[in-house]
Order: C-alpha cells, then sequence, then structure tokens
C-alpha cells in the first residue's frame, strides 16, 4: 500500500551526528565570550552542526518553500475570504507582491511556490476524506521535492483559504479535547464564525472517527494537499540532513502528523515562531517545540519561517567567524 512506503523511510530517518555536536560544543567553548553569553544561539549552532552532519554549520542556500492547496469544507462557511483567493495569492507570490518575498529578499533566502491543483479542491471532510490514500501518499511524495536542487536550511510556508480548519481537525483528532480548543479565527472570522469552524470540525472528527488511530489516515481523511506536502518536505529534509525552521499554526499541524508517527521525527526542526492563532501555542506545547520568535504574526506563507531563518544565520555565522580566546590574543577565566 503507498503508506508503507511513507512509513519505511519513517523507519529510516538518520539521528544526529554526534561528532559534528561534540565539535560545536568544542569550539564554543573557545569563543571570545563568557560561557552561555549568547544564549540560544550557542544552541542553534550546535543544533546546526548535529543535523547537518558537518562542523562548522552553514546557511549558504536557504530555501523557503510555499505550498497552496484548496479545501472543500470551504463550503461550509469556515472561511473569512473566498476560495479564489489561494490562487490570487499563488500569483501574488509568483510576481514578487507577497509578505514572504520581502522577508526572503532582505535576508537572501530562495523562495519556491508549489500549486497543488488548486481547481480540484480536497472533499469535504465532513461528508467524505479529504483525500483517498493514492492521493496522498503522491501529495507526500511531492512534497519531498522541495529540497530538490539543493538547500541547507528549509523554511516552510502555506497558503491555502479554509487551511485553519484543516489545521484545528488535525489537531483535535491526533489530541482531542474539544474541537473549540482548536479552532480560531483564521484569517479574521468572528465570534460566531469561530463557534461554525468549531462546529464544523467537531462534525469531521464525528464522521471520521472509527478510522484516527493511525496518523496517516488523519492526514488523508481530515487533512489537505498543502499539508501532505509539508509533511513530505520536512520527511526528505531529515534524510538528506537538512535542518527545517516550521512557520505557523497549519505548518505545525502537518509536522504533528509525522511526531504522531515517530516523536523523533521533528528533532531536525525548530518552530520558527509563535503565531496569534490561539491553538498554535497549545499545538507546540503537545510537540515540545520552543518557538524562536513571538511577534503576534499570524499570516502563513512562510513568513515568520523565513524571519527566523536570519537568526539561524547569524547563530552559524557567529560561530564559524568569532574568533577564540587563543587567536584574539585574549585572556580566558582565571
Amino acid at each position: 500500500m503507498p503508506f508503507e512506503d511513507i512509513r519505511a523511510l519513517i523507519r529510516e530517518m538518520p539521528g544526529p551526528d554526534a561528532a559534528a555536536a561534540a565539535a560545536a560544543r568544542d569550539r564554543d567553548a573557545q569563543l571570545t565570550k563568557p560561557p552561555g553569553a549568547l544564549g540560544r544561539l550557542e544552541n542553534i549552532a550546535e543544533w546546526m552542526a548535529a543535523w547537518q552532519g558537518r562542523h562548522p554549520p552553514k546557511v549558504n542556500r536557504p530555501v523557503t518553500a510555499v505550498f497552496a492547496g484548496n479545501h472543500g469544507v470551504v463550503a461550509q462557511g469556515v472561511a473569512a475570504f473566498p476560495q479564489d483567493v489561494t490562487k490570487q495569492m499563488v500569483a501574488n507570490f509568483q510576481s514578487g507582491g507577497a509578505a514572504v518575498n520581502q522577508i526572503c529578499k532582505t535576508f537572501d533566502i530562495g523562495l519556491k511556490v508549489f500549486e497543488l491543483a488548486l481547481e480540484m479542491p480536497t472533499r469535504d471532510i465532513t461528508i467524505a476524506a479529504a483525500l483517498d490514500e493514492v492521493e496522498c501518499a503522491a501529495t507526500i511524495a511531492y512534497g519531498m521535492e522541495a529540497i530538490t536542487g539543493g538547500c541547507d536550511l528549509l523554511c516552510l510556508g502555506e497558503m491555502g483559504i479554509g487551511n485553519t480548519t484543516i489545521a484545528a481537525a488535525i489537531a483535535h483528532a491526533l489530541y482531542g479535547g474539544k474541537a473549540a480548543d482548536w479552532a480560531g479565527p483564521g484569517t479574521g472570522l468572528d465570534a460566531k464564525g469561530v463557534a461554525n469552524k468549531a462546529a464544523v470540525v467537531e462534525r469531521a472528527i464525528a464522521f471520521h472517527k472509527a478510522h484516527l488511530d493511525d496518523p496517516l489516515e488523519v492526514l488523508r481523511r481530515v487533512g489537505g494537499r498543502e499539508l501532505a506536502a509539508m509533511a513530505g518536505a520536512i520527511l526528505a529534509a531529515r534524510l538528506e540532513r537538512v535542518p527545517v525552521l516550521i512557520d505557523g499554526y497549519v505548518a505545525t499541524a502537518a509536522a504533528a502528523v509525522l511526531h504522531a508517527m515517530d516523536s523523533t521525527a521533528l528533532d531536525h526542526c525548530i518552530a520558527a515562531h509563535r503565531s496569534a492563532e490561539p491553538a498554535h501555542g497549545a499545538l507546540l506545547e503537545r510537540l515540545a517545540l520552543d518557538p524562536l520568535l513571538d511577534l503576534g504574526m499570524r499570516l502563513g506563507e512562510g513568513s515568520g519561517a523565513a524571519l527566523a531563518a536570519a537568526v539561524i544565520k547569524a547563530a552559524v555565522n557567529t560561530h564559524a567567524g568569532m574568533a577564540t580566546f587563543a587567536e584574539a590574543g585574549v585572556s580566558g577565566k582565571a
């Protein structure tokens, strides 16, 4: 079955490179600063070395990958914007007019945009599975192409009207609680709209409840193409030793599927930021991911991940470029 190929790849995931991590710790101890003075930047440099499998770590070819998909559940009135906006925003990305374009340009980050059959929204999850197994597995495989051509840091983002409903459905399927715990305003729903979204999520989970013990079934039944593709991108990055920055609520929901399959599946990932979408913080806690930034952002499209890449670049460049006490002729700690 198609999902067996995905499970096999999960079993093949490499772990961190202990030697590279040790080399980073050794160098950090010799740099011209008090121990721990750079705080989390020091941890990031070691983490990057461990997952790139080299020392010193480098960020010369960062890439932001934005996956765009449409959702049949939009018919249930869960979105503040019409579905046509997904395709219109893809055109905006491609012409350089979106926020993520400006952030990527500022920090010299490549940008790839993947349009996922926007003319064929997934099925309405309140009455059917969003995707069949073949479709879902093929989309995961397609997402693995995000790192084709080479990159040394992957920033994940998405675009899709209605996809915070999908994120809420995945979180509710994986972690339980009430649907209202996971449903938020998304792109601007009022209180009545949020209540409707929660009710839609509740109906969807009730419809699929007999099939939600398998995380991949959760993904295909209540997920979406862009979430399946992001899961594939995270998996491909792990196999190729590319560290990953996960953007907001939707990208984190995609990552949660992998985490539910293997609790170590996101060890090569950092949460770029905590979104203003209310349930994102709770989802990050479930995944034990400590967000790098908290700026009240809730745009999606990889904007938070691209911004966080600047911090990652600063961490590795500081680690590699600082002088040691011996090189600088500075006396060490007495």
